[in-house]
């Protein structure tokens, strides 16, 4: 019997102490030839553009370089997603390959430990690196001529602990009985292709995302819900009854369940919690996971650091600290 992906030689590429082993100034030249891969390390100014820039740190200080053309001081991680860290560039590069190394997650508490670094920070940095790969997933539009997607959904969070007493206890199911919290994880997924997730109130708001995502030409496998009827007047469709058979006739929606199956084991495993407005990072996350399950951890971890390099500053988290303060300006 052939060996898993995971327990193969060519999965473990790289080592973890080999990352927290590293010198500063080893850390710092891996981040500068992820960041700037086209002048293979030399340092190109993020405002104008000039690649004649030279090292201006202050003693035993933080990388930091100045440009000869605009007079602008800037480091590695400047208009990054890293901008204005506070850690040492080796943190960085540790957290990302421990994070990586997670096959279904990492919890931020436990990150936290590993780092000796505050919950918040670990947390912060996480959403981060899921936005990350999130910048993969832009514009993304899923099949083709001949090709084959799937389309799913699992619903998640809104939790409410049952009632001690059997008779005080109500049905969740039903509406007036729901928390009001509880969100549709769409997904979209091609059959040895990409995942494309997306947050829904509901199954039905997510057919025109669908529709959208969705190349012309592409068949279509569904359960038997009915929301996903409408698709029928654009795609040709194939819809299995999970009540009768997993597949059936070529039909079935097994590679959008691996994605909730993964997504699942990190909720209950790791997280606890994927609830709220980073519901969709945590998608993100899985589906990300789920596209790259074949490459080593040393390509995840490299393919990860140039993504949040070549990402700008945080939307969810940019000055996340100060924000009491400029709210304060404001």
């Amino acid at each position: 019997m052939a060996l898993h992906f995971l327990l193969t030689k060519a999965a473990k590429t790289l080592s973890l102490a080999a990352v927290f082993t590293m010198k500063d100034e080893e850390a710092e030249a891996t981040f500068r030839r992820i960041r700037w891969a086209d002048t293979n390390g030399d340092p190109v100014c993020p405002h104008c553009g000039s690649v004649d820039a030279y090292d201006c740190r202050r003693l035993k200080g933080a990388p930091r370089f100045r440009c000869r053309g605009c007079k602008k001081d800037f480091s590695i991680t400047s208009g990054t997603l890293f901008a204005s860290h506070k850690l040492p560039i080796r943190c960085y590069l540790a957290a990302i390959a421990i994070f990586c190394n997670e096959v279904k997650g990492k919890s931020a508490l436990a990150l936290s430990r590993d780092l000796c670094v505050s919950y918040k920070c670990a947390f912060v940095l996480l959403h981060k690196l899921r936005e990350a790969m999130a910048a993969e997933l832009k514009g993304r539009v899923v099949g083709g001529e001949g090709k084959v997607a799937e389309v799913d959904a699992g619903y998640f969070g809104g939790y409410v602990k049952p009632a001690n007493l059997k008779p005080h206890r109500v049905d969740r199911r039903f509406f007036e009985h729901q928390s009001g919290k509880r969100k549709a994880v769409i997904v979209i997924r091609e059959r040895d292709g990409s995942t494309l997730p997306a947050v829904f109130r509901s199954e039905g708001q997510a057919l025109n995302w669908i529709k959208s995502r969705i190349a012309k030409g592409t068949v279509v496998n569904a359960d038997e819900s009915p929301n996903w009827n409408e698709l029928h007047s654009r795609f040709e469709m194939k819809r299995i009854n999970h009540e009768e058979a997993y597949s059936f006739d070529g039909a079935c929606t097994n590679w959008a369940e691996e994605f909730f199956s993964r997504m699942r084991r990190g909720e209950i495993g790791h997280h606890h919690h994927v609830a709220g407005p980073y519901l969709l990072r945590y998608a993100q996350e899985a589906s990300w996971r789920e596209d790259h399950r074949r490459s080593s951890n040393g390509e995840q971890v490299s393919r990860v650091a140039m993504l949040a390099l070549a990402n700008k500053p945080s939307v969810d988290f940019a000055g996340y600290w100060q924000r009491h303060n400029q709210a304060a300006k404001g």
